[in-house]
């Protein structure tokens, strides 16, 4: 599939090893039924392959003693856990459609989610009843809302099954049929939700298997949220399909993150940027070499190229780059497995989707030249087919001929990498000049003192639109505790900027802050940054 020298094809996108996640668990329940799928290190378990299969049989009987047909939506509003992978997992396997609802959703947002996905029967935690109290009264739609532990040992009791027709079977779960409804993240307006058939979800995590050479004998620690599209295909879906498996924290920690992956034998471990910058910035004394960890696959967001060189010298673990998109079933763009032909700065080439660069609302969709900036198209099996109950919303996304235009702005080599500089809707353009925020962020991640950082455009009198720069320091960096601190911390980033980004790309005020606003995966999301300049800043 790829050459160890020379120019990088593209990848054809192969045929998928099943094509219904119920193959994929008929198949592993019948020759792995004893084999752990899934450790959850906070709650002290593990679930078999065997275990899901006979949890699945269950949820199936307990859906439709409730009345409830294959094909339906089932909620998930539930924190990372056992019995949250299972009803994942189960739920597409029998039939039904899984729509997972976004923990840090507004009580209003959740309303509108709730609503606008059908949702015949909504599964809960304890810890998540306050704020869907919030919520309910706000929703048109009655529905069965469930409480759950989300580590329980099992799903059901025996009181709750009613009779039941024989389990699903291949059949009745076909491979065009829905099976996730994944909703974006909605940074501009309400979220839109991408319906993702069992076709697409085998297509993508299918290409990643192939991708990195993963089998039963591996092992991921991941601790993303099954209700981001990473945290389902690449974390989840991807080893279910291998015969590997999972360990799977209920959230992040810096301070036991690398004893998991020694105590439970990962062999490759799933990271966002953000994640990435967090271990960076935390005491490594205590770090001790992995020999069983092949790579580390970043994606979610672009990887700074400062944090991706540092992370491999740190902790001598090679980082495989990657691009993902909900529309895509987080299967878009990733680096070699190679370490040789690996690009540091680009997400890759396609993997398991055709891609082309071309002008932006060029409705030709002629490709560009190979270096020439444009917007980013794909096409492939793991694309949606579309926006559920946004017909209108399809059209201005998927072209007659199964394009998908991502917003995404960014060229191919020559080589075949594709490199991304920011999206449509965020480009600042000051003085008529096109800027892309990533050039900036990556210049003031280059600062030793800069943690994190995020530029946007804000209107100006002179320029149209000028820069401002949200910034996270690295802890210690500054006094920041006086108002000396604060003006030579950001005289300091000023100059770094000037001297690395001429005045004209430069930020012309910062905002000094603690945290960045970020999406599930740990994406910044640059439309929710607030512009306004730090008090007692330099103009």
């Amino acid at each position: 599939m790829l050459r160890i020298s020379g120019k990088v094809p593209e990848d054809q996108p192969p045929e998928p090893l099943f094509r219904t996640i119920f193959a994929v668990l008929e198949h592993h329940a019948a020759r792995r039924s004893k084999q752990t799928y899934l450790i959850a290190p906070d709650a002290g378990r593990s679930l078999t392959y065997g275990a899901i299969a006979r949890e699945a049989a269950l949820l199936h009987r307990y859906l439709h003693a409730q009345g409830i047909k294959p094909g339906a939506h089932i909620g998930l509003y539930l924190p990372n856990g056992l019995q949250t992978t299972t009803l994942f997992l189960a739920a597409m396997a029998m039939g039904y459609v899984i729509a997972p609802l976004n923990l840090l959703a507004q009580p209003s947002q959740l309303a509108y989610l709730l609503d606008h996905c059908d949702c015949a029967i909504l599964f809960t935690a304890r810890e998540q009843e306050e704020a869907l109290t919030a919520a309910l009264p706000h929703v048109k739609r009655r529905f069965p809302v469930i409480v759950i532990d989300p580590d329980a040992p099992s799903l059901f009791q025996a009181r709750h099954l009613g009779v039941a027709p024989a389990a699903a079977s291949e059949s009745t779960v076909r491979p065009e049929q829905p099976a996730l409804l994944m909703y974006t993240s909605g940074t501009t307006g309400q979220p839109k939700g991408a319906l993702l058939t069992h076709a697409n979800l085998c297509a993508a995590a299918s290409s990643v298997a192939r991708w990195h050479g993963l089998g039963p004998d591996d092992r991921v620690l991941s601790s993303l949220p099954l209700y981001h599209i990473n945290g389902q295909v690449i974390a989840t879906l991807t080893p279910f399909l291998s015969g590997g498996s999972l360990i799977a924290p209920r959230k992040f920690s810096v301070s036991t993150w690398w004893l998991q992956a020694r105590r439970h034998r990962a062999t490759w471990i799933n990271l966002v940027p953000t994640i990435i910058a967090y271990l960076l910035n935390a005491a490594s004394a205590d770090f001790k070499p992995l020999p069983r960890v092949r790579f580390v696959r970043s994606a979610s967001a672009p990887l700074p190229p400062e944090h991706h060189r540092a992370f491999e010298a740190q902790f001598g673990i090679g980082v495989i780059e990657a691009m993902g998109m909900t529309e895509c079933a987080s299967v878009v763009f990733c680096n070699p497995q190679q370490e040789a032909l690996r690009k540091i700065g680009s997400p890759g080439v396609p993997c398991g989707v055709t891609a082309k660069v071309v002008a932006p609302q060029d409705a030709s969709a002629i490709a560009l030249a190979d270096g020439v900036a444009g917007e980013l198209l794909l096409r492939g099996p793991n694309v949606m087919p579309g926006y559920y109950k946004a017909p209108d919303k399809t059209t201005e996304a998927i072209t007659p001929d199964g394009w998908l235009r991502t917003g995404d702005l960014g060229f191919r080599d020559a080589e075949g990498f594709y490199f991304v500089t920011g999206r449509l809707k965020e480009l600042i353009i000051k003085g008529g000049e096109n800027i892309a925020p990533r050039e900036i962020d990556e210049a003031m991640l280059a600062h030793p003192a800069v943690l994190e950082a995020a530029a946007v455009g804000v209107p100006d009198a002179n320029y149209g639109q000028e820069i401002v720069a949200a910034v996270v320091l690295k802890e210690g960096a500054f006094d920041l505790l006086t108002p000396t601190g604060r003006a030579a911390a950001e005289a300091a980033l000023r100059e770094h900027c000037i001297g690395t980004l001429g005045k004209f790309k430069s930020p012309k005020h910062f905002r000094l802050v603690t945290e960045l606003p970020k999406g599930p995966s740990g994406k910044v999301q640059r439309m929710k940054v607030e512009p306004r300049k730090s008090r007692r800043s330099d103009a």
